[in-house]
């Protein structure tokens, strides 16, 4: 496997799966990075807390998110996640580095449990958060297999099928590569 670098923290309210998914009969929820269908729990760039990865450095950021703005996060799950240090150029066939924004401090404390749930591909073509998760956004995992949250189940099947062209005419690239990590709310 590849180095994986921590990116941060996000609430999420689970979506079961989509009726466009009806044929993933394996997907009973979507435990995606992209918020387009299990959406994030708040449109939370308005309040410029996120980190250089476009994500939270740690859950009580969140926390405080929710409790100065009274949004409701006691039915949301979250999650941690880490990043491939490569993103893949589907043009070029090729892995290039990427950064964080600078125009943001990063500071990710990460957590001390934390539960692998399996492997997303997101796209990032404006290059800020997370877009779309072809796997669920674009129906790949009806084509794709994919456990029950609609993730892969190792990096290098996500590698493999990025280098394959499996994700190509889904979304516009580039892709990253995120390790998928269920976690306890402090």
């Amino acid at each position: 496997m590849g180095k994986m670098i921590p990116v941060g923290y996000m609430a999420k309210h689970l979506a079961t799966r989509p009726d466009w998914l009806k044929d993933a009969h394996q997907v009973k929820d979507i435990y995606s990075v992209s918020g387009c269908i299990s959406e994030n729990f708040a449109d939370y760039i308005e309040y410029w807390k996120h980190n250089g990865y476009w994500l939270f450095d740690s859950p009580q950021i969140i926390e405080k998110i929710a409790k100065q703005n009274s949004l409701d996060i006691a039915a949301t799950k979250l999650f941690f996640y880490e990043a491939y240090e490569f993103e893949y150029d589907e043009h070029e066939k090729s892995w290039k580095p990427f950064d964080p924004d600078e125009d943001f401090v990063t500071k990710i404390h990460e957590p001390d449990n934390k539960t692998l749930e399996g492997f997303d591909v997101a796209t990032f073509w404006a290059r800020t958060k997370p877009e779309c998760s072809p796997l669920s956004c674009n129906s790949l995992a009806k084509e794709i297999e994919t456990d029950e949250h609609c993730l892969l189940p190792s990096f290098d099947r996500a590698k493999e099928l990025l280098e394959d062209g499996k994700f190509e005419n889904s979304e516009r690239g580039p892709y990253r590569i995120f390790a998928v990590y269920s976690v306890p709310w402090p």
